[in-house]
């Protein structure tokens, strides 16, 4: 809740829109940023610790949950863990059959699995008041501390930027490079005198995904952010009428945003694998 009569609404959106940054600033010292002047200042060599925090922290709590659901697996009746850890694998199971195909892959599974549960517990986070968190961390001396990583384009084009590199990989290895820089002249028009124009083409829609696949999820979880922000702003008595139901939906919206991300993951990984002619 914005309960500050010191700050502005614009000063109090700021300030939870602002990450923890540590970086070099110009005269060249490193420390951390007291504000977005001091941000500027860094540019590109910054590092957002809040988000880097959560999600290798959320990535932790990922394996460790489903290590120990996997080491007190039962044959019996499963419990709470077990079948909700069954339940995300079979579902990615069948995905990545219905997309990729039966054949054997050791990384498409596990891969698509991180990525649905991974993303969704970064997206959870958005679920949880604007405030507790980094008012906790202001009292602990933390000035800036957003919880919700995949709000930050430097998490999700992250992640975007490994998928496109996996795609890259297996476009040479299963078509090889002269296959690949085949298909990147001969597509959608074989006829020798449009190479050059089909190279534009491909090439514009291979720099495309990644930037799509990392946009798409940061700006859906952005702007769920800034409406529980907003709504912060409010009344007290206004903010439970508006969060509740918005809370309700946002949930569609992060297991939503999760599943997107993988199953993009997938069609981008199977399209690379294809060995057939278009």
């Amino acid at each position: 809740m914005a309960t500050s009569e010191t700050i502005t609404s614009q000063e109090y959106i700021q300030h939870h829109l602002t990450n923890l940054t540590y970086g070099q600033f110009a005269d060249g010292h490193w420390g951390f940023a007291h504000g977005p002047a001091d941000i500027a200042e860094m540019g590109f060599m910054a590092i957002h610790v809040d988000t880097l925090i959560w999600s290798v922290g959320l990535g932790i709590l990922f394996i460790a949950l489903f290590a120990f659901a996997a080491r007190k697996a039962t044959t019996g009746v499963p419990g709470g863990l077990q079948n909700l850890c069954e339940m995300a694998v079979e579902f990615v199971e069948d995905t990545v059959t219905e997309v990729f195909g039966s054949q054997p892959n050791a990384l498409i599974g596990p891969l698509a699995l991180t990525i649905l549960v991974w993303v969704f517990f970064m997206n959870f986070m958005d679920l949880i008041p604007v405030d507790l968190i980094p008012q906790a961390a202001h009292l602990a001396g933390v000035e800036y501390f957003k919880v919700v990583s995949t709000t930050d384009p430097n998490a999700t084009m992250g992640m975007s930027l490994g998928v496109f590199i996996l795609v890259i990989y297996y476009n040479f290895k299963m078509k090889g490079p002269i296959g690949f820089g085949k298909g990147l002249i001969t597509h959608p028009i074989p006829h020798w005198s449009m190479y050059w124009f089909n190279f534009i083409l491909e090439v514009v829609d291979l720099l495309a995904k990644p930037l799509s696949h990392g946009l798409r999820l940061f700006g859906n979880m952005y702007a769920g952010e800034m409406i529980f922000i907003l709504i912060a702003l409010l009344p007290a008595t206004v903010q439970f009428t508006l969060s509740v139901p918005w809370a309700i939906f946002h949930i569609l919206i992060i297991s939503l945003q999760a599943f997107i991300f993988m199953i993009l993951t997938i069609v981008y990984l199977t399209q690379a694998s294809e060995t057939a002619e278009h």
